[in-house]
């Protein structure tokens, strides 16, 4: 990036409002919030790589200051100024004071940082240490950008399946086919847009892409996820084609275009609950510096410990307002000035702590978000627990958020793999959850359905493994769930026996049915549909390479997986209840669409401890179709008896999909369903089928 050589600037007082820097015709405003500093500079850098400031503009508190605002207007200053803070106060840790003057501070607000080249992380942690390369931000002007005619698809949740997915990961192999310079960017994605649409998805909901410490992680390793963030506003600067602090901003929001231009939807995956900045010993970025006892939950007894609901070393004072306001704007900003479409928010409950920690039964800040005008329209999903157990899953309040569902993974995954007393749980699972939502009138696409995402296994590794395997992690193997519901079908890891490589595949094609065919929206991990594998490593965060990366030769090999998938995801969206217009609550939809239960003799559903299978008949609320699935979990073949007769017409079965049956029998178009003559269907062990008919 080039930098004018000479830095003077006309300084006023300025004002308290906006927070951050404001750019203006005639120059910036700079403004910070502090309670506890004693004194703020505004320090200016002429490049990247400077250890020292070119110019200082110290802050009179008789002047530039309004409450705890400090603010000064530079003018003259423009876009592309390298800038960051000095802010001095107290460091009484006991207290929960952690200045150090020492230090650049970042501005909490600034849409872009940079890094220079030899910056490095551990020293930031050491009281007093300065001189050192430290991380700046860069003035940004964000009305240059042309978004042209682009609008937010505004997909209803009745019609979404979502993709979680990695920027850098999904492009970052040379297998991707992606230009070399844009593997591992945004831009890397927008080329596989055409992929995303033959798939069949309408949402990406993108692992976080705010500005993140990649050396968060174990010495030699690099933090992948990005769930370690030092800015809640600057696009990571690793997802451009450019080393340009400036030019990831219009990356970004060409993603967006292209990907709304194919009508698909974006959610950003948003971590606001912790930062970067870790526990007591880790490094001194942005808010440790800037007030460490105002955005962040401290132990009552001793000041200088980090509350740790997060499972990182801190968490944030989310209900605090101050930190309230910061949340509201970043979120602000990624709808108004990136045009994102929606927000998965990470260990959400975190949300719904007070600023002692103890759960709210209305948080504030969760209904500022469900309340706030400039996010109507958006798609806000939660995270429902955290670190620290406290398990919200049915209980967001607000109608606007969504959950992940993590008891349909669990209950799906358990009875999928043939633990005892599961049928009960694992059919109110794909009924929508009646037994969380319906009681609260709540959506029937309330419920955001999975069976994997980053967090654990993959969908291959979850058939291949009984255990977790993250040695490479450098941990010890300590990281990461211990209790997966996995099943390796005998063998831990590859296999060449043709018997289990079958067992296994079938099951993959199971969770894919159930995942996606459940009532809810459904979300599949990236490179599920592929059948990626991570070797059994269940925690792979820190894994930027091959072992994350997805293989796109895999798109051969397991053609017919990929073909599976994308024809469950076009029946999903074609299903009546996903048709615009229509809008019932769940319990409308579960009286209406009428439901028969069955086990293997009709109307004989087998809810004991020992049963392994299920039945049901739904017939649509115009009656004119019905669907009947059989799911057998048990080890050994069963023999379903069909119904004749749906509202006292006589029927005929045809055979959509069969997951036991080698491709293309085991899923095929609606047209091309085989009859079913038989008064019962003999279906396989661990294996699902479903037929259709048309009642005339």
């Amino acid at each position: 990036m080039e930098h004018p050589k000479t830095l003077r600037f006309k300084a006023t007082p300025g004002q308290s409002f906006p927070i951050g820097p404001t750019l203006s015709s005639t120059g910036v405003n700079f403004c910070i919030f502090s309670k506890n500093a004693t004194l703020v500079e505004l320090l200016i850098f002429e490049h990247t790589n400077d250890v020292f400031p070119s110019e200082v503009f110290p802050l009179d508190p008789q002047k530039n200051k309004t409450y705890h605002y400090w603010h000064i207007f530079l003018e003259g200053a423009h876009e592309g100024l390298i800038y960051g803070y000095r802010i001095h106060g107290p460091y009484e840790p006991h207290l929960g004071h952690r200045f150090d003057a020492s230090k650049v501070i970042l501005d909490p607000y600034a849409k872009a940082v940079v890094f220079p080249k030899k910056f490095f992380r551990k020293p930031l942690s050491k009281l007093g240490e300065g001189g050192l390369p430290f991380l700046k931000n860069v003035v940004t002007d964000l009305s240059n950008y042309d978004w042209e005619d682009d609008k937010h698809p505004r997909t209803p949740f009745s019609r979404t399946v979502i993709y979680e997915l990695h920027v850098g990961g999904f492009t970052k192999d040379p297998s991707s086919g992606v230009s070399e310079n844009k593997r591992g960017t945004f831009l890397g994605l927008i080329e596989k847009i055409p992929y995303l649409k033959e798939l069949g998805i309408t949402a990406v909901e993108l692992l976080p892409v705010f500005q993140f410490d990649k050396q968060d992680a174990p010495e030699g390793l690099t933090n992948h996820w990005g769930y370690s963030p030092i800015s809640f506003f600057a696009p990571h600067q690793s997802y451009s084609t450019q080393p340009n602090s400036l030019a990831v901003l219009d990356e970004f929001r060409d993603m967006v275009k292209a990907l709304h231009r194919a009508n698909i939807e974006v959610i950003l995956d948003v971590v606001y609950n912790h930062t970067g900045e870790n526990k007591e010993d880790g490094p001194t970025y942005s808010f440790r510096g800037i007030d460490n006892s105002i955005y962040y939950l401290l132990e009552k007894e001793d000041k200088s410990k980090y509350k740790n609901y997060s499972g990182t070393g801190n968490t944030l004072n989310a209900n605090q307002s101050i930190v309230r306001r910061l949340i509201l704007s970043s979120l602000h900003f990624w709808v108004r000035d990136m045009h994102v479409d929606g927000f998965r928010f990470d260990l959400a409950s975190i949300l719904s702590r007070d600023e002692n920690g103890k759960p709210l039964e209305n948080p504030p800040i969760l209904w500022d978000i469900e309340s706030d005008p400039i996010l109507a329209g958006t798609k806000l999903i939660a995270e429902a627990w955290d670190a620290a157990g406290l398990y919200q899953v049915g209980n967001f309040t607000g109608d606007s958020w969504k959950e992940w569902n993590g008891k349909f993974r669990d209950d799906v995954r358990s009875f999928l793999r043939g633990d005892e007393g599961k049928v009960s749980s694992f059919v109110t699972r794909i009924i929508g959850s009646p037994d969380l939502y319906a009681a609260k009138n709540r959506e029937a696409e309330q419920s955001i359905n999975f069976i994997t995402c980053h967090d654990g296994f993959t969908m291959q590794d979850l058939v291949s493994y009984n255990k977790k395997h993250n040695l490479a992690n450098k941990e010890g193997n300590r990281d990461g769930h211990n209790d997966n519901l996995s099943w390796n079908f005998g063998t831990e890891g590859p296999s060449e026996d043709p018997f289990i490589l079958n067992l296994r595949k079938r099951q993959v094609k199971n969770f894919h049915a159930i995942n996606i065919l459940s009532l809810g929206a459904p979300m599949l991990l990236m490179g599920d549909e592929l059948g990626h594998s991570q070797n059994g490593n269940n925690n792979a965060y820190c894994q930027d390479n091959e072992l994350t990366w997805i293989n796109w030769n895999l798109l051969e090999k397991n053609k017919e997986l990929f073909r599976f998938v994308k024809i469950l995801i076009q029946k999903k969206l074609k299903r009546e209840n996903a048709q615009p217009g229509f809008n019932l609550n769940l319990p409308e939809f579960l009286t209406q669409a009428m439901i028969t239960w069955h086990g293997v003799r009709l109307d004989q559903p087998d809810w004991s401890k020992k049963s392994h299978s299920i039945a049901m008949t739904i017939t649509s609320i115009s009656r004119k179709v019905a669907m009947h699935y059989m799911i057998n979990a048990y080890t050994h073949a069963l023999d379903f008896e069909l119904p004749k007769h749906i509202d006292g017409k006589e029927i005929t079965w045809k055979r959509w999909l069969d997951t036991s049956l080698p491709s293309p029998e085991d899923i095929c178009l609606w047209a091309d369903a085989p009859p079913i003559s038989e008064d019962s269907y003999h279906l396989h062990e661990h294996s699902i089928a479903i037929l259709i008919c048309a009642i005339r």
